[in-house]
């Protein structure tokens, strides 16, 4: 199972957005690459402790996680996972910028080299309730930039490829080095040296791809997925963005989704709540009939357990509540009047619940229960 990301920075569910960062800094210098060369299992820490600070910084993703937990960002390649060092290095500037280098010295030791990130892609994908409950697998055609073949590139002569350049200061207090990055190229270490005719000024070209996008069951209407290095390319040695999966769930027909539970409205006449009934109703998972007792009541609640929507964490499966309404017909004719009036000085005919009918207020507070 994967490891808790407050464990990994060794912080509670409550810290503040400066105890995470404190926190994630505190684990980032004693993981970090520098100072233990050679150690896998550094780096490996190194890494869990800059995803769980990549979901947890986020007021958004930290929410999600906390409602959800992993599965929020897994299940068919999406988001969180799996992140390497260019990844690291690139998208926590705040932590390692400026005058954060190597171990050798702050500013000095391995002058790691800056690597841009291209920039994110945003789509909307429209799902079924029946897709949402039992999870699918979307092709997408995405236009996206990516490197033009043919275009090459060379050196930066200003940082000579560190995507660094080093000041020394003089103060009152001796010699202080400090490093901030290459105006030149940004901090890629690397300019255009050729672009073909159909590039832009970054060697950059659109292209149509189609991208295989896997949905897990149980996501809701506004949340968002991400599928890591889909998203624009960028030049030289950069890494390629994110692609973020917008997800929107059509309305259904029949079924009314409440979190993990549905509810379906039944139509039944006054004969068949007196003598009983069967239908055959929709579920997400197909059709399945269910049988009405003669004297049923109308706002009678059937709850069908396991037939909503899977829990997107893998706890179980929400329910489908029944909710029986009797239908009074609006016209009579003659001879259905004549029955009616005779039947209304009928003591069956007369209201007489017992302990076992529940109020409107008790049929509310099973169905949240």
């Amino acid at each position: 199972m994967k490891e808790d990301f407050y464990d990994i920075l060794g912080i509670s569910k409550n810290a503040s957005t400066a105890e995470i960062k404190k926190a994630y800094r505190k684990k980032a210098i004693e993981y970090h690459p520098d100072k233990n060369p050679g150690d896998t299992v550094a780096e490996e820490n190194f890494k869990k402790a800059a995803e769980a600070y990549e979901i947890l910084s986020d007021p958004d993703k930290k929410a999600r996680y906390d409602q959800y937990g992993h599965q929020a960002f897994e299940g068919g390649g999406f988001g969180g996972g799996g992140m390497n060092m260019d990844d690291i290095f690139s998208q926590f500037g705040d932590i390692f910028g400026g005058g954060f280098g190597g171990f050798g010295g702050f500013g000095g030791g391995s002058g790691r080299q800056r690597r841009s990130k291209g920039s994110n892609l945003r789509i909307r994908v429209r799902l079924t309730l029946e897709e949402i409950a039992n999870g699918v697998e979307k092709k997408i055609k995405v236009k996206r930039k990516i490197q033009a073949p043919g275009t090459t590139y060379k050196t930066c002569s200003t940082c000579n490829g560190s995507g660094q350049v080093t000041r020394i200061t003089n103060t009152i207090l001796g010699r202080m080095q400090t490093a901030s990055p290459c105006t030149t190229c940004g901090g890629a270490g690397q300019m255009i040296d050729y672009r073909p005719s159909d590039a832009d000024a970054q060697g950059l070209k659109v292209s149509e791809e189609t991208v295989s996008i896997k949905i897990p069951a149980g996501v809701e209407d506004g949340m968002q997925l991400k599928v890591s290095g889909k998203g624009n390319e960028a030049p030289g040695n950069g890494i390629a963005g994110d692609l973020i999966v917008a997800i929107e769930e059509q309305e259904h027909t029949e079924l009314q989704r409440e979190g993990n539970n549905l509810h379906y409205d039944l139509y039944i006449s006054f004969s068949e709540a007196a003598l009983g009934t069967s239908r055959e109703i929709d579920t997400v998972s197909g059709k399945v009939r269910i049988k009405i007792e003669d004297g049923v009541q109308s706002g009678k609640i059937l709850r069908l357990r396991g037939k909503g929507i899977p829990s997107l964490n893998g706890y179980g499966k929400g329910d489908l509540l029944v909710h029986v309404n009797v239908w009074t017909p609006k016209t009579l004719n003659k001879e259905q009047r004549e029955f009616f009036e005779k039947m209304s000085k009928d003591d069956h005919f007369a209201p007489n619940p017992d302990s076992e009918e529940k109020s409107f207020f008790e049929k509310v507070k099973d169905m949240f229960s």
